[in-house]
């Protein structure tokens, strides 16, 4: 999606509980803030999830990422780098940084944001509507991991690897 990064976006805000919810690789997901938004500047994301791996090895050739911790734990493997980040931690990924991140406390609610926007179109393309706004139903199906690695490519993540922390 290309938006006019000239064009000054509106305020706006969003209250708890609002926003797109999806479900996407078993997580609960809720887009606070996207390209369309905010002028293509960046997006937000609020994230809810259960103890696990929570996304496959990756790298965004086109935004940075970061995570703030609001309840439990995440660690996150960036570029070799291990970091653990319990509540109130806040961890940067550089763009072209390949990196994964797993929930080590038995649920997380955590803020993902990209700068520029653009993840959140990924997010959009390849999750599912949220039915209700909790974690999905357990024996959802996971997205196909050829079909995930496709999509990815057209919005400029490359997918390295399995979920789960490297060993």
């Amino acid at each position: 999606m290309t938006v006019d990064q000239t064009k000054a976006p509106a305020p706006y805000g969003l209250a708890a509980g609002e926003g797109e919810a999806l479900w996407f690789l078993g997580q609960l997901l809720t887009i606070k803030a996207s390209a369309a938004s905010t002028g293509g500047r960046m997006a937000l994301i609020e994230g809810v999830a259960a103890q696990g791996p929570a996304s496959p090895l990756h790298v965004h050739r086109r935004e940075s990422e970061w995570w703030y911790v609001l309840e439990g734990e995440l660690v996150i493997w960036a570029d070799g780098k291990v970091i653990e980040a319990p509540e109130g931690s806040f961890v940067y990924g550089p763009v072209d940084v390949p990196h994964t991140f797993s929930i080590v406390s038995p649920q997380a609610r955590f803020l993902l944001g990209t700068e520029p926007a653009g993840f959140e179109a990924f997010v959009g393309a390849s999750a599912e509507p949220a039915g209700t706004r909790t974690l999905p139903p357990v024996g959802t199906p996971a997205p196909d991991p050829a079909r995930l690695a496709e999509l990815a490519a057209e919005y400029g993540i490359d997918i390295l690897g399995p979920p789960g922390i490297p060993g």
